[in-house]
């Protein structure tokens, strides 16, 4: 009688076609490990080992920073520069509307007390765009962490 030899299966998990056998340690003193730290943290990765891999083999990584204060304050300039488009809209039909319904010297009265207001206006849009441009470029500066630094 031929007797049949049965297979078991081992069961656990099916080896991987390369292994990572090799391993390596190095060791840093107290401000390196500061450094390393706080890299880390920036990266967003969520192992250690992946990042330090991908820092050795030559893959660059860039951190984006995004400070929520900075980006309200963004968002307050471009919606005050916003009103300000929706004011300067209506200011040729407050003009129509002083010529239409008012008397010549009269409508000349408040026409100069809009044309006041008007310069303070410019002024201010003035302001908004520099601070706009300030706030973009210190943005682009501070926006990337590379890991030179």
């Amino acid at each position: 009688m031929e007797q049949k030899k049965k297979r078991f299966n081992k069961g656990g998990r099916k080896p991987l076609l390369n292994p990572k056998v090799h391993r390596y340690s190095f060791n840093l003193d107290d401000v390196e490990n500061a450094k390393f730290l706080s890299f880390f943290d920036r990266s967003g990765y969520t192992v250690k080992a992946h990042f330090i891999k991908n820092c050795i083999f030559g893959k660059s990584f860039k951190v984006v920073v995004r400070d929520k204060s900075k980006v309200d304050y963004y968002i307050q300039l471009t919606q005050f520069y916003s009103q300000f488009r929706k004011i300067a809209n209506n200011y040729n039909q407050a003009v129509k509307e002083l010529h239409s319904n008012f008397s010549e010297r009269k409508a000349l009265a408040l026409l100069y007390r809009l044309e006041q207001c008007t310069v303070e206006l410019i002024k201010t849009n003035e302001m908004i765009v520099l601070l706009c441009k300030r706030f973009e470029q210190s943005y682009q500066r501070e926006g990337i962490i590379s890991a030179d630094e």
